[in-house]
């Protein structure tokens, strides 16, 4: 009786996974660890006191996805597996289509061979796309993406609720995260991007810790309070305990479900930095350039469906989410590297 998670060595996978063995779970991990670290993971055990299975393999190898339902008694799959920067999916589309779209329908199909029945999907609040409704609920119309990492999320909703009216056995659960930021509170596991960050915070924090020279806001010319792009950003440990909820209560409902998780509340790139400040003591310098493709002015959601049917709430405010940011990029200036 384990719970398979796909990329469990990244950000949002490896505090989940930790949540996981905290409670008592068996968990096996499968990461190709192309923007993660195996560090990670040993510090989550490290952490926890327990263990856990890693396979250092793809979600597109099908034979590797074989041997794991042989070997383990899988009963739930998390999936995280995938390529996530809205950027360089504007870039390098074919990889993105092939990474998440393709490495899904090949997870899927082996699930179904296995006979394994529930699973949950790390989708995002792209799916909406430039959306007219803020904030946005599950009620929302999706589409009109604005990137193909977003259409790529947006795609593998689709596919799973197909999979789920075919097989009504089935208990599929998407949840669309907003924007994960911080660490645990101990600084041992965090955010730790590959090369230049593609997200907000941890360049943020490489630049307040001397790592990077420059900010660049992109897009000052929003129509925002003071210009600039409007998130709902969460805590990763209410994300992490997120998908416990939606565990937790698979069997509830009915058997393909979609939720929000985030704060409902909307801060701006500027109101990010003060925040920062604040929690950090340390002036971030930072310079406004020109829209970057793909992005939208605000984003930020009505996540009351989880609370109602899930149970969840997110607890932790924007203080705290900086605090603990910086405290990970403080005691790990080099990411995992030591």
């Amino acid at each position: 009786m384990a719970i398979l998670v796909t990329g469990g060595a990244g950000y949002i996978g490896s505090h989940t996974v930790l949540a996981l063995l905290e409670r008592g779970d068996d968990v096996v991990v499968i990461d190709n660890l192309s923007n993660s670290s195996r560090e990670s993971l040993s510090r989550v055990e490290a952490l926890t006191g327990k263990t856990l299975t890693l396979y250092v393999e793809d979600v597109l190898n099908r034979d590797a996805l074989k041997t794991i339902f042989e070997q383990h008694k899988i009963t739930d799959i998390i999936h995280f597996a995938g390529l996530k920067s809205v950027g360089e999916s504007v870039q390098k589309p074919i990889e993105y289509y092939e990474n998440n779209v393709n490495g899904s329908l090949i997870l899927l199909d082996e699930m179904l061979s296995a006979g394994v029945k529930n699973f949950i999907f790390s989708s995002s609040a792209t799916v909406y796309g430039n959306s007219e409704i803020i904030p946005l609920h599950e009620g929302c119309k999706v589409g009109g993406t604005t990137n193909p990492y977003g259409t790529s999320k947006l795609m593998i909703e689709q596919i799973l609720s197909d999979v789920a009216l075919a097989n009504p056995e089935l208990r599929i659960t998407c949840l669309r995260y907003f924007n994960p930021v911080g660490a645990h509170p101990s600084g041992k596991i965090g955010e730790d991007p590959n090369g230049v960050p593609c997200n907000l915070l941890p360049y943020i924090t490489q630049v307040a810790i001397g790592k990077l020279t420059c900010l660049s806001i992109y897009g000052g010319d929003y129509p925002t309070k003071d210009g600039t792009g409007v998130r709902d950003y969460i805590h990763v440990m209410d994300l992490a305990s997120g998908h416990l909820a939606a565990l937790d209560h698979k069997d509830k409902g009915a058997s393909f479900k979609k939720f929000n998780l985030g704060t409902g509340v909307g801060y701006s790139v500027l109101d990010l930095i003060a925040a920062f400040e604040n929690a950090s003591g340390i002036s971030v310098n930072y310079k406004i350039v020109e829209r970057r493709p793909g992005d939208i002015a605000e984003c930020w959601s009505d996540s009351s469906l989880a609370a109602q049917e899930l149970g969840w709430k997110a607890t932790r405010k924007l203080d705290e989410m900086m605090r603990d940011s910086w405290n990970w990029q403080q005691k790990n200036p080099n990411g995992y590297l030591e």
